[in-house]
């Protein structure tokens, strides 16, 4: 949509209160709010609201652990929280959070709307009960053996190991997270939403363009398999809102979440008399989009329209999703330093070159995006640094020293000038569509365009010819001009670089301001605008994420002796060695190391995760006859730091040493990622 004098609100997912924001999470404020910023430069009337999600059975446990009460506990996360969001230039016009009175009545409201119409259903289910505390406990506070692969340890919904989703009820030898108790079943009657009698609207509005097309597909698979009644009821104790006429009855978590964007935006139509129904009502004209993650499709796509729909409330115009966030091509891992709070991330480095990383990466579709933090320094270096401030850093010099600060009458290249400011049609259209890494592109295409121009005239030659001077006041008045066209098609991904750059310039860098160029204008003297990323600093980052030390010493080498002089190790019990968690991999890529007699640099697969290994094997074996194999390592060895780089498990390997060492090799119908034990 394109139309002038838009009403549009826009949320993102509740982050949960009981934790901190890390770089996972920041993903979605980011794309959000440059979604956001984008629309109110182009003059509509945008709001951008969120809270904190703070209900549940974790909150209500992890505040009875930190001795204080659940309503502290949120209060003093959503402040840390409110503070790191600051902290990447994220602009709420309200952040609020499900525990308020907004949030209770329009849960209460919703509630007693669907109950009156029959879309509310009751029935007794039998469910995990902890005996010493006293409480039914959720899927996730119940671990067991896994009923398909028998592997122990399992949560209670699904198995790590397998993939196998059950309910609690179907684990082997099932114990209470909270207590150790084993737990006990029990009779309990719940609330359920009636899912399946709104199949027909939500076929229809799956369907209907408001979701990506990824989304609408993953959604008729739920459809073939027919929905089911959704249980929206928990059991005291619990922490959150308690069902209207059922005493010791509360609403369960993800019923009033999505209700908390309704609760932050009323909080804010109070706060700056905007109308809310405007944007609520059933036959409304206001546009309304969530920003969410890919694994909460479900709840936002089904259960969320359905409630709205039945409680007469419009349904949202579109739902976005958009993948995870990996490091370095993987998970994000504690112990390699990779999963990263925001705050620490603030403690080292800009946020408005990560603003800038995703921006370059993000696309329209559900596409997982990785943070490689080499590319990420160059990245920013290149483009930010590089392309677009260099321009300004060639040029104002010259316009301050020797032009006291005032741009030029004349344009020297109308045609470039005309190409840069006539790309803002089609970077808006991208960043409507949020195709934000398509729009970096063609940005940065625009500044080498520039960069070469005024490389090709050189302006720092000229200005040693006599009479050349209205020649290089023309030159660098153009370099500053398409750079602050440039900083305008930025300004939504770099606010505060786009403030200090409007400092410079005198000028507000609005969206319809790259229509023009500023002519016979007084600018400011020029001071550094952003620094250069050090890897230094990455580093620094990196080592303070991590939660524990890894070894620095190199790997032990192999055995190189007879077995029988060496002594037998201490015995150790077999709960210590089930800990070992052996899996099948196939190596992909062998290589001798660099300055190292008896190691090879080895990579491989468990399954869709790559490991890099160094093993000291190489007196037995050649690297290219080891790719292709299928070996067993030790998955769940910690990484360790070796001079060669990271070590990150361990290959089975026995024998006297010498060219008698054997890796042990399973059958060829093993599958990587397999576990042996």
């Amino acid at each position: 949509m394109t139309s002038k004098n838009r009403k549009i609100l826009v949320t993102s997912a509740l982050p949960y209160a009981n934790g901190p924001i890390h770089l996972g999470h920041l993903l979605e404020y980011i794309q959000t709010d440059i979604w956001v910023r984008f629309q109110k430069m182009r003059g509509h009337e945008a709001y951008y609201v969120c809270a904190d999600d703070a209900h549940g059975t974790p909150i209500m446990l992890k505040a009875q652990q930190l001795g204080i009460s659940p309503e502290e506990m949120i209060n003093n996360v959503r402040e840390e929280h409110m503070a790191d969001f600051a902290g990447f230039n994220i602009e709420f016009d309200n952040y609020h959070s499900t525990h308020s009175d907004e949030n209770r009545v329009f849960a209460e409201e919703i509630y007693n709307r669907l109950h009156a119409k029959g879309h509310i259903k009751t029935r007794t289910i039998q469910q995990l009960f902890d005996p010493e505390k006293e409480m039914f406990l959720p899927d996730r506070f119940v671990k067991g053996t896994c009923p398909k692969c028998k592997s122990e340890d399992q949560n209670g919904d699904n198995c790590d190991n397998c993939g196998e989703t059950y309910s609690p009820t179907d684990l082997i030898n099932p114990v209470s997270v909270v207590s150790g108790a084993t737990p006990v079943l029990k009779d309990s009657e719940h609330y359920f939403f009636d899912l399946p009698a709104f199949e027909e609207m939500l076929k229809e509005w799956t369907r209907s363009g408001s979701l990506q097309e990824e989304m609408a597909n993953k959604l008729g698979e739920w459809f073939e398999s027919g929905l089911q009644q959704w249980d929206i009821s928990r059991d005291a104790p619990y922490f959150g809102f308690e069902i209207p006429n059922a005493p010791g009855k509360f609403f369960y978590v993800w019923l009033d979440a999505p209700i908390g964007y309704m609760g932050s935006f009323k909080n804010l139509c109070d706060k700056r008399g905007i109308n809310f129904d405007e944007f609520w009502e059933k036959d409304s004209t206001a546009e309304l989009y969530h920003f969410i993650g890919k694994d909460i499709i479900y709840f936002h796509s089904l259960f969320w329209p359905a409630m709205l729909s039945g409680a007469d409330y419009r349904q949202p115009t579109s739902v976005y999703a958009h993948g995870f966030v990996t490091v370095n091509g993987r998970k994000m891992s504690k112990s390699k330093g990779t999963f990263i709070k925001g705050r620490t991330y603030l403690d080292h480095l800009n946020p408005e070159f990560l603003r800038y990383y995703f921006a370059a990466k993000l696309t329209s579709r559900i596409d997982d995006l990785d943070l490689n933090l080499e590319d990420f320094a160059q990245r920013v270096n290149s483009d930010l640094v590089g392309k677009v401030v260099n321009i300004a850093s060639r040029c104002a010099s010259f316009i301050s020293k020797k032009f006291d600060g005032m741009l030029s009458t004349n344009i020297d290249d109308q045609e470039l000038a005309d190409e840069v400011m006539n790309a803002g049609d089609s970077i808006a259209a991208l960043y409507e569509s949020r195709e934000f890494g398509r729009a970096m592109r063609e940005i940065m295409a625009l500044a080498d365009k520039v960069n070469e121009y005024i490389a090709v005239k050189e302006p720092w030659q000229l200005i040693k010819e006599e009479g050349k001077q209205q020649e290089v006041q023309d030159i660098c008045s153009l370099g500053i001009n398409l750079f602050r066209i440039l900083m305008i098609y930025l300004k939504p991904v770099l606010p505060e670089l786009a403030a200090k750059t409007a400092g410079f310039l005198n000028d507000e860098l609005i969206w319809e301001g790259h229509k023009a160029l500023l002519v016979d204008h007084k600018v400011n003297k020029f001071k550094a605008l952003l620094q250069r990323v050090e890897m230094d600093k990455v580093n620094a980052m990196v080592d303070d994420s991590k939660d524990n030390l890894v070894a620095t010493q190199d790997v032990a080498e192999p055995v190189t002796g007879p077995l029988a002089d060496d002594p037998i190790a201490d015995e150790i019990g077999f709960e210590d060695f089930a800990k070992v968690d052996l899996r099948v991999a196939k190596i992909v890529v062998a290589e001798h190391v660099e300055k190292a007699d008896k190691l090879l640099r080895i990579e491989v697969d468990l399954g869709g995760e790559t490991r890099q290994i160094f093993a000291g094997i190489k007196s037995a074996y050649q690297p290219e006859d080891l790719v292709g194999k299928l070996t067993v390592v030790v998955a769940n060895l910690a990484p360790r730091k070796m001079r060669f780089g990271m070590s990150e498990g361990m290959i089975i390997a026995a024998g006297p040493g010498g060219k008698d060492i054997f890796i042990l090799n399973p059958d060829d119908g093993a599958q990587p990622g397999q576990r042996v034990m």
